[in-house]
């Protein structure tokens, strides 16, 4: 099953973070998103541009409602038409499944927009 198809499931703390291993497994899923270190933390970063603020505004508010429906909330930063989204685990200070699934839904929301 793709990513983008898969339900995110709850966190609880104490769980384990993703291993190295298996963050390596799961991105070449999502080729377009940057493995990044926080405050010693790994995450997930994504810059996305559009034409237009409106454009990236209203990809913000779908990422958001996505967010929202799977009970797992990134990092959203909205410039001028740019739109940067982190993913990680807050509970986990790390990566989990959930975050490449968000990841990967991102993605999809995006081809949404593409206009080559």
């Amino acid at each position: 099953m793709e990513l983008s198809q898969m339900a995110c499931v709850p966190c609880r703390k104490g769980e384990p973070a993703l291993t190295a291993t298996e963050i390596a497994v799961l991105l070449p899923e999502i080729p377009a998103w940057d493995l990044v270190e926080v405050d010693g933390a790994a995450r997930l970063r994504r810059r996305f541009r559009f034409k237009t603020y409106v454009e990236a505004a209203a990809f913000t508010q779908a990422i958001t409602e996505q967010a929202e429906a799977q009970d797992h909330h990134p990092a959203i930063l909205l410039e001028w038409r740019k739109v940067t989204v982190e993913w990680w685990t807050h509970v986990l200070d790390g990566l989990h499944q959930n975050d490449f699934i968000m990841a990967a839904r991102c993605d999809q929301i995006f081809s949404q927009y593409q206009t080559d």
